[in-house]
This record gives C-alpha cells, sequence and structure tokens, in this order.
C-alpha cells in the first residue's frame, strides 16, 4: 500500500473519478455535486493497494471567525475507506497525513462528522467542537446552525486551544453553509 499526497491541480481525471466512485460507495451513493466540490482545492491524501483506490481524505483552506479574529482552518472532507479495505489503519493513515498538513499551516482544522467517523477522530484527538456553530450567509449574514452543533470537530494547529465559550462562524460555500 502506498500513501501518496496531491493538490486538486496535480491529480488527474482518472484520479479524481477513482476518488469520487469511493466517495459515492461509502456514503452509500448520499454524495452530492456540492458535497464532492467541498473536498477540491486542497491536498488529498491517497492510499492504493493491488486493486486501486483503498481511502481517500483532503484539507481545504477555509475561514472562521474566533473572538472576532479569522482564522485560516484546515477543514478536512471526503475521508473514505474502500469497504473491503476497512479496519485495516488505511483511514487513521489518511488522517495522519492530513494533520500533519493542518499542524503546519493552518491556525485551526476542523471536520463535520456523522456518528459513524467520529470514532476515528475522536480516537485520533480530534475534540467535539462543544459550542455555537454559525455561518456567514451571503443574504442573511451570521445564522447560527444549530443542526451543525455536536457534528464539528476541531484540531488545534498553529492556533491552539480556542474557547467554547465564544462561536465558531464559518465562511459561506455552496451547497450547505458549513
Amino acid at each position: 500500500m502506498s500513501l501518496r499526497l496531491a493538490h486538486t491541480a496535480d491529480l488527474d481525471p482518472a484520479d479524481l473519478r477513482a476518488a469520487r466512485a469511493l466517495l459515492h460507495d461509502a456514503f452509500d451513493g448520499d454524495l452530492t455535486d456540492a458535497d464532492w466540490e467541498h473536498g477540491l482545492g486542497g491536498v488529498h491524501a491517497l492510499v492504493h493497494d493491488g486493486a486501486g483506490l483503498a481511502a481517500h481524505g483532503s484539507v481545504v483552506m477555509r475561514r472562521a471567525r474566533h473572538r472576532g479574529a479569522w482564522l485560516r482552518v484546515g477543514y478536512v472532507e471526503a475521508v473514505a475507506v474502500r469497504a473491503d479495505a476497512r479496519r485495516r489503519g488505511l483511514g487513521g493513515q489518511v488522517m495522519a497525513a492530513l494533520e500533519r498538513i493542518v499542524d503546519r499551516a493552518y491556525d485551526l482544522g476542523a471536520l463535520g462528522a456523522s456518528d459513524d467517523g467520529a470514532q476515528l477522530y475522536t480516537a485520533r484527538g480530534w475534540q467535539r467542537w462543544p459550542g455555537r456553530i454559525c455561518g456567514l450567509s451571503p443574504d442573511r449574514g451570521i445564522v447560527r446552525l444549530a443542526e451543525e452543533e455536536g457534528h464539528v470537530f476541531v484540531w488545534p494547529g498553529l492556533n491552539g486551544a480556542l474557547d467554547p465559550a465564544h462561536e465558531l462562524v464559518f465562511d459561506w460555500r455552496d451547497g450547505d453553509v458549513l
């Protein structure tokens, strides 16, 4: 098995098709075009085995406001492992590579997790954000996203620990606010 890091611009169309197909399968077909777009434009971690792409994840830059300061956020997206390759540590390999990028390049790491995915992230030291989550909407200003609260995890990055008494306000992106 080999781990490869590459920016979206350095992936060929076959790499991108394989990653999208892996995500489509891993999320039981519940991968929208917007979900796919959220994982593009940053650095991808890809693990290949003899059967092809076995695991994928990416980290893209976003902005989040906390205590009046806008932080560079390494937002982890599109993490998945092929069904027949699960429980072999591939998700951990992908996350370790992405965490190293967050540690060296971003003020903060963040991700949105399903209940199933939360186990992987908490086992690696990601912390469930206990505070308010908001989004900066282009037409409504700052909007509280109560449905996202409890599903966002953070990694300290260069900024260190944050104060959960103060909200995180994420930048806008198409498809959803987070």
